[in-house]
């Protein structure tokens, strides 16, 4: 699904983003470009991947937060600051804070994945867990701000937060200067505005393209009302970008300045993560993912070279583990089955040898004997099996038919 955007003034200008790439100069590191082989081949044209997985605290969050928290006066960072995230912001300003000898106070969910909780704190930031969902935590980090004086460091809404993420702009045209599309994951818009800021300064011409999860997917009606948005109950695996409604300062750059804004669905999210692990080499989470899930989604769409935004890489590993379940069986490589067979000594061996010849890797296995369904000689059993895709698992099931099986699921 796309849809295309209307025109207003932007809220900010070039100069502001020049000048946060020299603040980040020596703090923020210059991201890879790395190019794919398997995603230029499907859009025949040259696809990057501009890494910012590989930036510090794992997303480009960090670029943001840093910018922001050196603007504040000296009497600001004396209150300290606070945020509110779930992972990549609470890490960015963390570490944007101590590098710059600042007191911080970040508000997690009470779910929030303990590896982000620790790394937040190992960034020296005092963690408090609060609330179920972010929207709570939002609430309770604003509270203490207007209880303790502390400023409220905003995850995406804020010039100068925006400022900060446009840098990654500036970078993919110094590396690819001959891009004519950037795809960038959408959630409040920091990224997205930032980005296009710089971007369309610069080269107009470049079309950008901003993805957002379909179950998340704020800004759609959002540029058709002309206004922010609030969905009721987004969801999505990709907390990344898991954002019920635009902020007010992106939302002005995005609706005058993105040429597009898609969506793409879970199971794409996971087919995306999985070829980015398999292909790239790159742990990359499910919103870092969605440049590549959109890509994947409809690659004749996109004019090259192209450069796909890869926001963050911090994703829990059991996250992870469900995730790439999910995008195997999305890209056909898992296939469940079921049999039955005469109940005699050696048949499940006969029938596990018969898979192993058809090279299929049994995951898991089910051997029913008591169903009134079933006859008196008769064994029902379940598989679950990873094959190497769809013809593969086409082969498979003709495999076992002509050796006599009775597949009946």
């Amino acid at each position: 699904m796309t849809f295309r955007a209307t025109h207003r003034h932007p809220a900010l200008i070039l100069d502001d983003v020049r000048g946060a790439q020299k603040m980040l100069s020596g703090v923020a590191r210059v991201t890879a470009l790395e190019g794919s082989r398997h995603l230029t081949e499907l859009v025949g044209a040259p696809v990057h991947l501009k890494c910012e997985n590989l930036q510090r605290t794992g997303s480009f969050k960090l670029r943001g937060a840093y910018v922001r928290i050196s603007g504040l006066s000296p009497v600001e960072r004396a209150s300290g600051v606070v945020a509110a995230s779930a992972g990549n912001h609470a890490q960015g300003v963390a570490l944007a804070s101590s590098l710059l000898g600042v007191r911080s106070t970040v508000f997690m969910p009470v779910g929030a994945p303990l590896p982000k909780v620790a790394a937040t704190q190992e960034y020296g930031a005092e963690v408090r867990l609060h609330g179920q969902v972010v929207d709570e935590t939002l609430a309770a980090a604003q509270e203490y701000a207007e209880q303790t004086g502390a400023v409220f460091i905003h995850p995406f809404d804020h010039p100068d937060i925006i400022a900060g993420q446009g840098t990654v702009g500036l970078e993919i045209l110094e590396q690819c200067p001959e891009v004519r599309t950037i795809v960038v994951g959408l959630g409040g818009g920091g990224l997205l505005a930032g980005i296009a800021v710089a971007v369309k300064a610069v080269r107009p011409d470049i079309r950008i393209v901003g993805v957002q999860a379909e179950g998340a997917a704020s800004y759609p009606p959002s540029l058709a009302a002309g206004h922010p948005v609030s969905l009721e109950n987004p969801v999505t695996m990709a907390d990344g970008i898991k954002v019920g409604r635009p902020g007010n300062v992106p939302f002005a750059v995005i609706e005058e300045l993105v040429d597009e804004v898609r969506t793409v669905t879970e199971d794409e999210l996971s087919s995306a993560l999985l070829l980015c692990l398999e292909r790239a080499k790159l742990v990359v989470e499910p919103a870092g993912a969605s440049p590549v899930a959109a890509l994947l989604s409809d690659p004749e769409a996109f004019r090259g070279p192209v450069v796909a935004v890869l926001s963050g890489g911090n994703v829990d590993p059991l996250l992870m583990q469900r995730v790439l379940r999910h995008g195997m069986s999305a890209a056909g490589r898992y296939l469940s089955l079921r049999l039955r067979l005469t109940d005699r000594p050696g048949a499940l061996a006969t029938l596990l040898a018969a898979l192993s010849v058809a090279d299929a890797n049994v995951l898991d296995i089910g051997h029913v004997r008591t169903d009134p369904r079933l006859g008196l000689t008769e064994v029902e059993v379940d598989l679950h099996l990873e094959t190497k895709g769809p013809q593969h698992c086409e082969e498979v099931e003709a495999a076992l038919r002509a050796a006599g099986y009775r597949v009946i699921g």
